[in-house]
């Protein structure tokens, strides 16, 4: 899969974000990270295509059962929607 890498200054913490690039959730989750200057990788999975989005969309469905957007992997620890709290408490923030 191809992840769009986001250079940040808080690199502390291994950072993974699967979105829709339609979703508003996903482009608050993305916002919150910038704001932070975060150091993340992102791949939007309806943009993506063939086997590369039946990669990513099983991804998905491993670390959420429900497959819903945004999910976001945080050293290991899954977060799903927007949850800011929790992804604050992850990231030290």
């Amino acid at each position: 899969m191809k992840f769009t890498h986001i250079p940040g200054r808080n690199a502390k913490h291994r950072v993974t974000l699967y979105a829709l690039s339609t979703c508003g959730w996903c482009r608050k989750t993305k916002e919150m990270l910038d704001s932070n200057q975060v150091q993340y990788e992102y791949i939007n999975v309806d943009q993506c295509q063939g086997d590369e989005r039946t990669e990513a969309s099983n991804k998905v469905r491993e670390l959420n059962p429900r497959g819903s957007f945004p999910t976001m992997q945080i050293d290991g620890e899954v977060v799903t929607g927007f949850d800011e709290d929790r992804v604050r408490e992850l990231l030290e923030l």
